[in-house]
């Protein structure tokens, strides 16, 4: 415990009278290995969030989703998810090859529970452990280091109503995302996303774009 708390943490602990609260919960609750529930609850997500840290120390949060089981436990002190084909500035996969440490946050809106995660990450790039995850970039293996659940008090009931056509699937046509016809972007692109934009449509404008990317808050 002693440096699983920081001293401004302590501070706060001790002006609102709860730090007695915070060891018993790091005592009881925080823990190192994954739990079995905790292993049922990972591979039934099909989504988290990532957040990881940049050169600058300014935390990056990002949406990973997939579906369920595209997070693998190889053991239960190890997590291991893909990379899949984003927007090319590799923010998230940046920061774990320049810093290493991330958090993983996952939560359940049906049964609001969520589950937190932190550790070391690392990039894999060997070919053969890619061969198995269609589409897949790279991985992300996360040694971890501290497990705990939450209080999901605050969480919003959602309900959902399916997996995103773009996640890759083994012999699926995955469309092209619209954001890849923008004009602009095009010179860009890499040669095969360039193809694929060019047979999914007309090229748009990047008001065109930020019309539909924003409709409904019009």
């Amino acid at each position: 415990m002693a440096d699983f708390y920081s001293a401004e943490q302590r501070q706060l602990q001790d002006a609102f009278g709860t730090r007695g609260l915070a060891d018993a919960l790091h005592g009881n609750v925080l823990r190192r290995a994954l739990a079995p529930m905790d292993r049922k609850f990972i591979a039934a997500s099909d989504f988290f969030f990532l957040s990881t840290v940049d050169h600058r120390g300014y935390p990056t949060v990002s949406y990973k989703g997939g579906f369920p089981g595209f997070v693998q436990m190889p053991d239960d002190r190890t997590l291991c998810f893909p990379v899949y084909d984003g927007n090319g500035m590799f923010l998230s996969a940046g920061n774990i090859a320049g810093t290493s440490k991330v958090g993983l946050l996952f939560i359940d809106f049906t049964q609001p529970r969520r589950l937190r995660l932190q550790g070391t990450a690392s990039l894999v790039t060997d070919e053969a452990q890619l061969a198995d995850v269609p589409e897949a970039l790279m991985l992300v293996q996360v040694e971890l280091e501290a497990i705990f659940t939450n209080c999901p008090r605050y969480i919003h009931g959602y309900q959902r109503t399916g997996s995103s056509e773009y996640v890759p699937a083994d012999g699926a046509n995955m469309p092209v995302p619209e954001w890849k016809r923008v004009d602009y972007l095009q010179e860009q692109l890499p040669p095969k996303d360039r193809e694929a934009a060019r047979k999914a449509g007309e090229v748009i404008t990047e008001a065109e774009y930020r019309k539909h990317f924003w409709k409904g808050l019009e």
